[in-house]
């Protein structure tokens, strides 16, 4: 079910939306810089602009006129999320936020998916005291896995399903992990990680194959196995103990509402 139809132009949009969100959190990769010792300053504009991009694209998904029914079913998922968001906290990367933003754009479609993942860590940012500069990044990192989850093969049904949406609830919290540090990596100055000689902080005009060997390094020493598998093995867990019901429960919630899509208004 795709409760939020990707129409060409929509899919437009989410693709330019993603492909300029991704360029954000990876420019401290693509910088050049002539000289070494040049000054170089954060890119606080496109840290402005991010959010913008997240509204321009959710914008679009409902230019449509996105059916009631679908409006309730993001609220109630979202109100649902952010609760068990504020439950789990983070604490040791145990996060319960993405198991259930995985089963909703497996149900409801990459476009759902989308939405829900960016709704869900505004609602629980605001409920958590959590809103700051990496928030538009945690929204758009997530809502990339609600999108992906609702893009995996639709043929996999009963343990099948469930094991390919373990398996990519664990690629998932590992990747997300790693583009939040990319995020966060070139403003940490001084790193330096115990029982690893040198420093690990973005190097500024530096050969690219030297920043991206700091920041694995730096990624792997303190994120990977610990919060990043954290997150991995909640996601695991949940999926194996609740995705049946959820799945279930979702389904049927979706058969009931008998979600529509409403034609896009005639233009003049």
């Amino acid at each position: 079910m795709n409760a939020v139809p990707l129409r060409p132009r929509s899919a437009a949009v989410l693709g330019v939306a993603s492909l300029a969100g991704l360029m954000m959190f990876c420019w401290p990769l693509l910088l050049h810089v002539q000289h070494p010792h040049d000054e170089v300053q954060p890119p606080f504009l496109f840290l402005a602009l991010l959010p913008v991009l997240i509204v321009v694209v959710l914008a679009e998904f409902s230019e449509g006129g996105m059916d009631a029914k679908v409006l309730a079913l993001l609220g109630v998922l979202t109100a649902i999320n952010a609760v068990l968001r504020g439950l789990s906290a983070g604490t040791g990367g145990i996060e319960l936020v993405f198991f259930l933003l995985i089963l909703g754009g497996r149900v409801f479609g990459a476009g759902f998916g989308f939405a829900l993942g960016c709704t869900s860590l505004f609602a629980s940012a605001l409920l958590t005291g959590g809103v700051g500069p990496w928030l538009p990044y945690q929204m758009l990192a997530s809502a990339w896995v609600g999108m992906a989850a609702g893009l995996l093969p639709r043929r996999a049904s009963g343990r099948v399903e469930i094991a390919v949406l373990v398996l990519y609830g664990v690629l998932a919290a590992f990747a997300y992990g790693l583009l939040l540090n990319l995020s966060s990596w070139p403003f940490t100055l001084g790193i330096d990680v115990p029982g690893h000689t040198g420093s690990l902080s973005f190097v500024p005009g530096a050969p690219l194959w030297d920043n991206l060997h700091r920041f694995v390094v730096y990624t792997l020493l303190t994120s990977t196995g610990s919060f990043d598998a954290g997150r991995a093995v909640t996601n695991a867990v949940a999926i194996v103990l609740l995705g049946p019901a959820v799945l279930t429960t979702l389904r049927r919630a979706a058969r009931r509402a008998t979600v529509t899509v409403s034609p896009a208004p005639a233009r003049g």
